[in-house]
């Protein structure tokens, strides 16, 4: 079964170029296109993609507010979130929107087309460097730091166990094993380099990350990170 996908671009040679990358693939789709945010809204509720490609930049109705509609809607799509080096600040509010990941325009076709499939299957999108150069970036949006801040004793790489760190509630519910795990998941490593770090097979890994997903409510890896820096369990200038 091939991923279905909606194209959401207000420019019409950019939806072209996506179309031809994206048709060229025996697996994927494209079963609808969008204008603007309002349309896109439209669109994914009467076609139902898999995957939603939303730039950032529309008229009528921006790809955040658009992406934070179709989440709240209770859709199964994922959203892609399409953006240009001076469109970045409006990455980290596109997350926390809902967006399964995002992808600079000028990706090039095979980072896209690897991009539908890890986001169709679950699986984050954003490279560990864009993450780490974005984040460190969107850091003045982060609340401010307190004197709770699981940093402020001075260390550079806390024990994802210790108490300090429970201090965000949704914290109590996971065990120092899973808080070892979101660590490394906000770090943006994969499974396999989990594994590695943490002396644990993938498959347990993978079971981790899935209770972590449901403990905290959160819809995928990518939050995961969004989760992680919101509550200053990790920091760009740490990561860095």
């Amino acid at each position: 079964m091939s991923i279905r996908i909606l194209l959401a671009d207000d420019q019409e040679l950019m939806r072209m170029g996506f179309r031809m990358v994206i048709e060229s693939q025996s697996d994927l789709s494209i079963v609808g296109e969008a204008m603007d945010g309002r349309q896109a809204i439209a669109a994914t509720a009467e076609l139902s993609p898999d995957i939603v490609l939303m730039d950032v930049r529309m008229p009528e109705l921006d790809g955040i507010e658009a992406t934070r509609r179709i989440v709240e809607g209770g859709s199964a799509a994922r959203i892609i979130v399409l953006t240009t080096f001076d469109a970045d600040e409006y990455a980290y509010a596109a997350l926390r929107a809902g967006a399964s990941g995002f992808l600079l325009k000028d990706a090039q076709p095979s980072e896209l087309l690897a991009a539908i499939r890890a986001v169709a299957s679950g699986d984050a999108v954003i490279a560990p460097s864009v993450t780490r150069r974005l984040l460190s970036i969107f850091v003045q949006h982060l609340p401010d730091p307190s004197s709770q801040d699981p940093f402020s004793r001075g260390s550079s790489s806390p024990d994802p166990s210790s108490p300090e760190l429970a201090s965000p509630p949704k914290l109590e519910l996971l065990t120092p094993r899973e808080r070892e795990v979101l660590i490394e998941v906000a770090r943006s490593h994969s499974n396999a380099e989990i594994a590695e770090r943490l002396v644990l097979s993938e498959a347990t890994v993978k079971t981790h990350v899935g209770r972590i997903l449901a403990k905290l409510s959160l819809r995928d890896r990518v939050q995961i990170v969004v989760f992680a820096y919101e509550n200053r369990l990790i920091r760009p200038s740490v990561e860095g």
